[in-house]
Order: C-alpha cells, then sequence, then structure tokens
C-alpha cells in the first residue's frame, strides 16, 4: 500500500481538486491518502470560504484517508514555511511520496531549481541584490537562478518549496506533479474545471459557481472576505503603540499603515495603499492577519510544533493510525499551553466573526471525527 501525501487549502474544494485525488487513486488504487489541511485562513493571509471541520467532511468524502492539520502560526506564512512544516507533518506519519499539482508538470526542472537554490553560493546574495533594487520576491528569485524556464507559477513555485523542505529534513518522500489544469491568475474562464481564485471572484461577482464544484461543497460555502474584519484591524492599528513586534511588519512598513489607515476602507483599499515594490499584495495581507490575530515575531520565534493534531479518518486511516502511531514522535494531543494550539483558537475566534458562524465550542474540535469508508 502507497502512502500518499496532499497539501491542501480546499478553497473552495473544487473540480480540480477532485480530479487531483481521483488521479491519485487512478494511479495508486491501493493508496492511502493523508491530507494536510491549512483551516480558517489560507497563505495568502485570507479567510476561507469553507470552514476547517466543512473542508474534512468533504476530503474524507472525497478519497481522502486520514486528514490533519496545518496550524493557523505556519499555514500564513511563506511558502517555505508554509511547505517546511507541511512536509515534517506528513514525514510524521510514514507518507512515502506527495503528489502536487505543476503549471510546468516538470519534476525534473522543479529539482535542478532548488539544487540551485540550496547549493548555489551566489544565488541568495543575488536574490538580496535584486530585493534591494526594488523587486519583489518572486521576480528577485527568477533573475537570481538566471534560467530560460518559467518557474514563477503559484503551484510551481510552492512545488520548490515542497522539494527544498523534503531535502532539508532529509525525509524519504518521492515528490511527483500532476499537471494544473487550470491558471491561478485568470479570474474569466467558464471551463468545467477552473482556479479557486476564479471561483471566489465570481462568487463575489454573484455569478453562479454550481457547474465548477461537487455538488456537496455547495451548502458549505460562506460568502465572506478579509473586509468583515476591518473594522477590528482599524482599531488594534490606531490603538496598539507598537505595531513592529508583529510579525511581518518590518523595515519601517508601520509608518504607512498609520498614514493609509484613516484613508482606506477595506482590507483591498489599505493594501493598494500601502503596496510598494518591494511588498507584494500577498505579504501585506498576511502582515495584517498577523497584527489582527496578535502574533508577534517573539511568538512566532519561540513557537515549536509540539503536537500533530489529527481532524479526521476513516476506517482504513483509522487502522493506518493504530499501526504508525508508536513511532509518531510528535504529541497527538493538542498542548493547549503552546502558541501553535493558542493561536488556532483566536483564527477560530476570527473565523466566527467574519462569518457569523458559531463553531460550537472549539475545545470539541480535538475529537477527529471519522467517516466510515
Amino acid at each position: 500500500m502507497k502512502v500518499i501525501g496532499v497539501i491542501a487549502e480546499y478553497n473552495p474544494f473544487h473540480n480540480g481538486h477532485l480530479y487531483h485525488l481521483n488521479k491519485i487513486k487512478e494511479k495508486y488504487p491501493d493508496s492511502l491518502v493523508i491530507l494536510v489541511l491549512n483551516g480558517y485562513f489560507t497563505q495568502r493571509g485570507s479567510i476561507s470560504i469553507l470552514s476547517k471541520e466543512d473542508k474534512v467532511k468533504i476530503a474524507l468524502a472525497n478519497n481522502c484517508d486520514i486528514v490533519i492539520e496545518l496550524p493557523f502560526i505556519y499555514g500564513t506564512q511563506s511558502a517555505d514555511i508554509f511547505a517546511y512544516t507541511s512536509i515534517k507533518l506528513l514525514n510524521e506519519l510514514k507518507v512515502e511520496k506527495i503528489v502536487f499539482g505543476s503549471e510546468s508538470n516538470n519534476i525534473d526542472l522543479l529539482n535542478k531549481v532548488v539544487d540551485i537554490e540550496l547549493n548555489d553560493p551566489e544565488y541568495e546574495e543575488n536574490v538580496k541584490k535584486y530585493l534591494d533594487e526594488g523587486l519583489n520576491y518572486p521576480t528577485a528569485m527568477k533573475k537570481a537562478l538566471n534560467i530560460e524556464e518559467d518557474v514563477n507559477k503559484p503551484n510551481d513555485l510552492l512545488g520548490i518549496s515542497y522539494i527544498k523542505a523534503i531535502r532539508k529534513i532529509n525525509a524519504n518522500i518521492k515528490a511527483e506533479t500532476i499537471q494544473r489544469t487550470s491558471d491561478y491568475h485568470d479570474t474569466l474562464a467558464n471551463d468545467f474545471v477552473i482556479s479557486a481564485t476564479n471561483i471566489r471572484e465570481k462568487l463575489r461577482n454573484g455569478e453562479i459557481i454550481d457547474k465548477y464544484l461537487p455538488n456537496e461543497v455547495l451548502p458549505y460555502i460562506h460568502n465572506v472576505s478579509n473586509d468583515n474584519l476591518f473594522n477590528l484591524l482599524k482599531f488594534k492599528i490606531l490603538t496598539d503603540q507598537d505595531l513592529s513586534i508583529y510579525l511581518d511588519v518590518d523595515e519601517g512598513i508601520e509608518y504607512r499603515l498609520l498614514k493609509y489607515i484613516n484613508e482606506s476602507h477595506s482590507f483591498d483599499e489599505l493594501i493598494s495603499n500601502v503596496k510598494t515594490k518591494r511588498y507584494t499584495y500577498n505579504k501585506i495581507n498576511r502582515m495584517l492577519i498577523h497584527i489582527l490575530i496578535g502574533l508577534t515575531k517573539e511568538d512566532n520565534k519561540k513557537t515549536i510544533l509540539d503536537y500533530l493534531k489529527i481532524l479526521g479518518f476513516n476506517k482504513k486511516g483509522q487502522e493506518y493510525l493504530n499501526k504508525i502511531k508508536k513511532d509518531i514522535s510528535l504529541s497527538l494531543t493538542p498542548n493547549k499551553d503552546s502558541n501553535v494550539y493558542k493561536y488556532e483558537l483566536k483564527a477560530a475566534y476570527l473565523f466566527e466573526q467574519a462569518t457569523k458562524q458559531d463553531l460550537n465550542n472549539f475545545d470539541n474540535k480535538n475529537i477527529p471525527m471519522q467517516k466510515d469508508s
């Protein structure tokens, strides 16, 4: 039996995600699929339009056997941190292979990029030089790589981070790609498989999105955005004495926040006003969420991943967990005194505020939801 790892946000779960999981089962019929799931907020710092709990139900109904949590504190950081923590969790559960979507669908090319990033002594220096010249990180990275092929698409970049993490952890995990069939940046396509970005844009515009999702997903979707939390953010920016203590608030950008907060009326407007060549939209979005939730640089620095939270499993997954649990080094019981738990709880409270959804006692979510296979 092959143990396959998948890393996802499912914001929302759509036909492309179903295709991905079905292709894994088609290629590896006897496989067990373990999903690392980013929950209430995304890596780009946006509120998910599906709750973490509903994502688990959907994943278990669509070829996932075990679902584990990617905690908020790691799931809303840079691609490298997001990927490293996800791979670490999958490695704990003895995953043999990860399968991820890729625009290039060229695993040799992605490995070539990782070789340069990890082994070329001039690479980091060049990235820093181009950043200092005012380029954003993806552009600086591409220029520093000095290769003809284009690896600047979102899924390829994330795939590179997965492969780097595998090598740094020295994990016995093989990386495999599956062709991404939609463009992340395309918000106009109306094909059967379109990106989650496109679906969210259509939802905001009041368009019908039924054909892009499995039927069981639609009842769970919330039409939300970070703007639902903007007044809370404004209060925090205007009343906190020192914004520089929060994660990602660097190089004096707090002064731009204070300058533009009263001129802005939404997250997007504030980001547009504050954005510079050096600070991308996504980086600022993550920064604002970290300010809102109170994630300080000091807390982030001293936080240790001290448990592995299982969100759900089916019968096959339960049998596998029983077989390997004695070999798992992380605790399977959430540590309520850890920053990992505390910030996940804060994320749940913020999600409730944004969606007006009662999560019915966050502590009960420590009990894995089981679905019979």
